[in-house]
């Protein structure tokens, strides 16, 4: 009977062990970057640290493939437990900075126009 409560016990407990929480890669560091997603050890969770310093926040689970070293496989694996909110970095351009012609080139305006 003991033998039976502590098998039941156990496997009750498994699926909580092996639940892995949800990692926002934007702001985690490596270590638990490593310990959240599977396929992720702590080299990969470096070079994605090392990737967001460089780069900027990541704008999508799919930009970790930019990173060496992460399949899509692994990315697929991990979707539902990698999280983007609360993103840190540069804002995006404002439309007027985008609309500005490069240096050099004229933009087609009203006082350009015959």
């Amino acid at each position: 009977m003991r033998i039976l409560a502590s098998l039941f016990a156990l496997t009750c407990a498994v699926p909580i062990l092996c639940w892995a929480d949800a990692v926002n890669i934007n702001t985690a560091d490596a270590r638990t970057i490593a310990k959240e997603l599977k396929g992720i050890g702590v080299a990969r969770a470096q070079a994605i640290v090392a990737y967001r310093n460089e780069h900027g926040p990541f704008k999508s689970p799919d930009d970790l493939g930019l990173v060496k070293g992460i399949a899509q496989k692994v990315i697929d694996q991990n979707r539902t437990n990698i999280r983007l909110d609360g993103a840190k970095g540069p804002a995006p351009a404002s439309k007027a900075e985008n609309s500005k012609p490069a240096a050099g080139k004229r933009s087609l305006s009203a006082e350009t126009m015959p």
